[in-house]
């Protein structure tokens, strides 16, 4: 099967970008020996890429989701199918398709994201001044001569880690330069593909299921570490795009955690005791701690979000104001008027 249409897109991408910075402004030529112009189209190349993929990325997500709901249940059926795989397989897939989960889902946007990378490779790698070809996947010859001689700090790229001496000399670059940015960069590679990883499984946990963990722990350790030896194949500006695209994951998962907490994150928030927002309360010198009423500490919240109200505090009677003047005549208390004298006599 060909791959040429997968070149023709990389290359249409690379080229449009690159034109727009031309455009705008941004200059081709060297600035702190950098040709800002094409690493910033490597950088956009990424960015285009994720933009497609990401109503793929929005499936993934439900997808996780739905499996991490499903580990109880799986659960059951390893315990219930202990002995007998072929069983087991049968009813986990029945699983999957009741619950309309599909455990492949997660790996989708690695997966389709790998022939953008083999794409990038090969049309980094096509870039000598030697090269007769200069016009396939859609280039102009001035175009593919500027890219030939582009670089990240006088470091072109198209060389890598582990470019020969006629390699360094075709591109007119320096080995030990080449050397120093391009290990800096693998480095930063597997630290941030380290740490893309790092970041899900501290935020959904440690599977349980020994297989799942196996996994888990092959994509947190064993990739980054193979990139070191794989990494010195690679060009600087394929090393760019991988490192760009780590980064907008990191982000990019770090949003999605924190808007869509998974089911375990979730579960561990609802279930962490709330502190109270006041101070605490004072004890008594009798050591016992007496709760202060609403009232009493002014605060609101009764019930349903309504606030307490005071209770209502009796009159003040003056007692004096009522006392009987001196010479006075007593009051009936029944019609509240002065009782009828005596006859005299």
């Amino acid at each position: 099967m060909s791959l040429d249409w997968i070149y023709y897109a990389i290359s249409w991408i690379l080229l449009r970008w690159h034109a727009l910075w031309d455009f705008i402004g941004i200059p081709d030529t060297k600035v702190l020996g950098t040709n800002w112009s094409w690493v910033l189209a490597i950088v956009f190349l990424v960015v285009t890429v994720r933009v497609i993929l990401f109503p793929v990325f929005v499936k993934q997500i439900k997808s996780q989701r739905a499996m991490q709901a499903l580990q109880p249940k799986v659960k059951e059926l390893q315990e219930k199918h202990k002995g007998d795989r072929e069983t087991l397989q049968k009813e986990m897939m029945e699983l999957y398709k009741t619950e309309k989960a599909n455990p492949l889902m997660g790996c989708l946007p690695m997966f389709l994201q790998i022939p953008v990378f083999l794409g990038l490779f090969h049309v980094l790698r096509r870039l000598n001044p030697d090269n007769q070809g200069k016009t396939l996947y859609g280039w102009t010859v001035e175009q593919f001569e500027s890219a030939t001689h582009a670089s990240l700090f006088t470091a072109p790229l198209p060389a890598k880690f582990g470019s020969s001496a006629s390699e360094l000399a075709a591109l007119d670059a320096n080995g030990t330069t080449v050397k120093i940015i391009a290990g800096i960069l693998v480095l930063i590679m597997m630290s941030t593909t380290y740490l893309t990883s790092r970041q899900m499984i501290l935020k959904t946990g440690w599977a349980e299921d020994p297989q799942q963990k196996m996994i888990q722990r092959l994509m947190l350790y064993g990739i980054p570490l193979s990139l070191l030896v794989s990494g010195s194949l690679f060009p600087i500006g394929v090393i760019i795009y991988w490192v760009t695209n780590n980064l907008f994951t990191l982000a990019q998962q770090q949003w999605v955690l924190r808007k869509f907490p998974p089911p375990q994150m979730a579960k561990k928030n609802a279930s962490a005791p709330s502190r109270p927002s006041g101070p605490p309360a004072k004890k008594p010198a009798g050591g016992a701690t007496t709760p202060k009423s609403p009232v009493q500490t002014g605060r609101s919240g009764g019930l349903f979000g309504k606030k307490n109200q005071p209770e209502p505090q009796p009159p003040v009677v003056d007692t004096k104001a009522l006392a009987p003047k001196p010479g006075a005549k007593p009051v009936n208390p029944k019609k509240g008027a002065r009782p009828a004298s005596k006859p005299k006599g």
